[in-house]
């Protein structure tokens, strides 16, 4: 497996990737990018995109916002509200998978910033049919979130008539330079169905299935006429603001003191935190698909923001990526889902990309390759990037220590004081 010399990302990323001959990855020449173009004057074609969307009559919101109770929300939303004056709505769709830490922070970003907030709660038992055949056609736990939280704000614009949706960072062009800043590439279909849903529209559950239409209505995106005749366009903020996630984390720390925390299986503290599984299960099977995981993604980003040299990233991904699952976290989803753990690996094992895993005679699995293997590569030093700070995650005390943190929670408290 060729392996970038500059940051850890191989060959088979699922959302693809190439190398120049220096071997160099896409990616990482993107992100070259952030460090050259006139931001200020991007910042100005944000002021007029905002503009021509502001509601003229002041009685309907400006904006949709997706949020959750992690990733770069607070930024989001506190970028949007209070340096671009704008109206947002905020959406989020209930992953099912929450943690009281997420509640909290969720609850605090619409109380604090001050917006309104619209939640798709979809009932148990249809997200757990969802899980179940999404399990077995992509070994994908997470897939109704990935659609949830794609859809549910298309949705709401429709339904609202509020045209333009913001979100954060495009993965394609921050992870794998799918394409450029200069693009200033906008939310589609093709692409979330491609990559976010993994070729898998809502719809196509129903073949043959235990499902129908009525369990997938939620999930799937309006059609094209409706979208046309509210005008709908997702712009993401990534292409017009220097995009870094822990820089942007800590800024608003700073504002919002909400919480962050451990996580098993990456060194990043900020992000995520909202999920029992993201960084744990979710996660361990993105490593037994794909041969890497979460760890690798944030090395990545923090070699490429300066921050790690190659072989400190190297070193977090041997730290982190064989460490299995949290036993109670592991069981907590199979008791929620009513499966049980060999079902739940069978399905994994039918989904491992055979360019990194071999099954052996004896039934176990192997790993063929790693970025471990690979510290001393030819050409790493001519494009290596030189280190400029110390990368060191915070974390910041529970509002609630007394309370333990060992159930979802499908509807918590939604407002503070």
């Amino acid at each position: 497996m060729q392996y970038c010399t500059r940051c850890l990302y191989p060959g088979n990323h699922p959302l693809g990737i190439t190398f120049d001959d220096q071997g160099v990855c896409s990616g990482c020449r993107v992100h070259e990018e952030k460090d050259v173009l006139d931001w200020e004057e991007r910042s100005q074609r944000l002021v007029k995109i905002f503009d021509a969307f502001r509601s003229r009559s002041g009685r309907n919101y400006d904006c949709i916002i997706p949020v959750s109770g992690a990733r770069d929300s607070h930024f989001i939303v506190h970028t949007v509200r209070h340096v671009y004056k704008m109206r947002p709505l905020l959406v989020t769709y209930n992953k099912h998978y929450n943690t009281q830490l997420g509640i909290r922070n969720l609850a605090y970003l619409r109380s604090l910033i001050g917006a309104d907030i619209l939640t798709s709660t979809i009932s148990p038992q249809t997200v757990k049919k969802m899980t179940r055949i999404s399990l077995k056609k992509l070994a994908s736990m997470y897939w109704h979130c990935i659609v949830g939280q794609a859809v549910f704000p298309v949705q709401t614009a429709v339904r609202f008539k509020v045209p333009l949706i913001v979100w954060g960072a495009h993965q394609g062009c921050d992870q794998v330079g799918m394409y450029s800043h200069l693009d200033e590439v906008e939310m589609t279909r093709r692409y979330r169905k491609d990559h976010d849903f993994m070729g898998m529209e809502a719809e196509d559950l129903i073949q043959g299935e235990d499902i129908d239409d009525r369990d997938v209505k939620p999930f799937c995106y309006p059609h094209d006429k409706e979208l046309e005749s509210v005008g709908v366009r997702g712009i993401f903020l990534s292409n017009y603001i220097r995009w870094d996630t822990k820089r942007q984390h800590e800024d608003m720390l700073k504002i919002y003191k909400y919480e962050t925390a451990l996580q098993h299986r990456t060194f990043d503290t900020y992000n995520d935190v909202d999920c029992f599984h993201y960084s744990d299960l979710h996660d361990y099977i993105k490593f037994l698909k794909w041969g890497y995981g979460k760890a690798t993604d944030h090395a990545c980003r923090e070699i490429r923001l300066k921050r790690l040299t190659r072989e400190e990233g190297i070193d977090l991904v041997e730290k982190y990526q064989n460490k299995l699952p949290d036993p109670e976290s592991l069981a907590l989803f199979l008791n929620w889902l009513g499966i049980k753990k060999e079902e739940l690996f069978d399905d994994i094992d039918a989904r491992r990309d055979p360019r990194v895993w071999k099954k052996r005679s004896d039934g176990q699995w192997q790993l063929l390759d790693s970025v471990i293997n690979h510290r001393r590569d030819s050409g790493i030093d001519s494009v290596r990037l030189t280190k400029k700070e110390d990368c060191e995650f915070s974390i910041t005390p529970s509002k609630d220590p007394w309370i333990k943190d060992d159930q979802y929670v499908l509807v918590g408290r939604g407002w503070v004081d």
